[in-house]
C-alpha cells in the first residue's frame, strides 16, 4: 500500500475540498469511521466543521457514542465483551431512523443530534435540529461500514495492529478482537472513499492506491 505523507491541517483542506463539491442541492451525511480512542475520530470530524461553513455548506456534528444502546442491552454479555462491542453496542436503527433517513430525498431534514446518554443511560431528549438543503451532517464514530448505514461519503482511520495497540488507552485493550473482527469482515479500508493512516495523529497519510 501506498501512502502519500500529508500534514493535519492540508489533510482537513483536501477533505473540505472533494466534500463541498458533493451535490450542494441536497442534504450530505459522511461519516469519519476508526477505532474509538485510538484513532481520534471526532477530532477530524471537527476539524471539518467550520471549513466546510465557510465554504457555505452548513455542517452539523454527530458522534455515534451518542447513539449507543442501553446498558442493558450493550452488557448483556458483561461490559468487557469485544464481540457484543462489535455488534451490540451501537444502536443501527436509531441512527437511520433519527439520523441519516431525515437526510434523504423525500425524507423530513431534521435530525436528532443524540439520542441516548450512555453515562446517565437514559434518553437525551433532544429538540430535532433542521438540516438546511446542502447541509453536511459529519458523524464520527467506530464500526461505521459494513452495515447498511447509507453514507454519501466515508473517511476511515486505518491504523496498522502494532500501532492500534499501541494507542489503545490500557483500559479499551479488551476491544482489540473487535477492532480485529472488523478489519477481516468488512475490510472498511477498501469500502472507504478516503484513507487516512493515523499511525501518529501529527504525521497522517492519506492512501493512494
Amino acid at each position: 500500500m501506498r501512502y502519500r505523507p500529508i500534514s493535519p491541517e492540508v489533510l482537513t483542506a483536501e477533505l473540505t475540498d472533494r466534500i463541498a463539491a458533493l451535490a450542494h442541492n441536497r442534504r450530505i451525511a459522511v461519516a469519519v469511521d476508526g477505532a474509538d480512542p485510538a484513532s481520534a475520530t471526532g477530532d477530524l470530524a471537527d476539524a471539518l466543521a467550520a471549513p466546510l461553513r465557510v465554504r457555505g455548506r452548513e455542517a452539523l456534528r454527530v458522534s455515534a457514542r451518542d447513539f449507543l444502546r442501553p446498558a442493558s442491552l450493550r452488557f448483556e454479555h458483561g461490559k468487557q465483551s469485544p464481540d457484543a462491542r462489535y455488534t451490540d453496542w451501537l444502536d443501527l436503527g436509531g441512527l437511520r431512523r433519527e439520523v441519516l433517513d431525515p437526510l434523504r430525498e423525500k425524507g423530513t431534514g431534521e435530525i436528532l443530534p443524540a439520542l441516548w446518554d450512555s453515562d446517565r443511560d437514559r434518553a437525551t431528549r433532544l429538540p430535532r435540529v433542521p438540516v438546511p438543503d446542502g447541509g453536511v451532517v459529519l458523524l464520527d464514530g467506530e464500526f461505521l461500514q459494513g452495515a447498511g448505514l447509507a453514507f454519501d461519503f466515508v473517511v476511515h482511520l486505518w491504523l496498522s495492529p502494532a500501532a492500534l495497540r499501541r494507542r489503545t488507552p490500557e483500559d479499551q485493550a479488551w476491544a482489540l478482537p473487535a477492532y480485529e473482527r472488523y478489519e477481516a469482515e468488512v475490510d472498511p479500508s477498501a469500502l472507504a472513499d478516503v484513507v487516512v493512516r493515523v499511525e501518529d495523529p501529527r504525521h497522517p497519510a492519506v492512501y493512494e492506491p
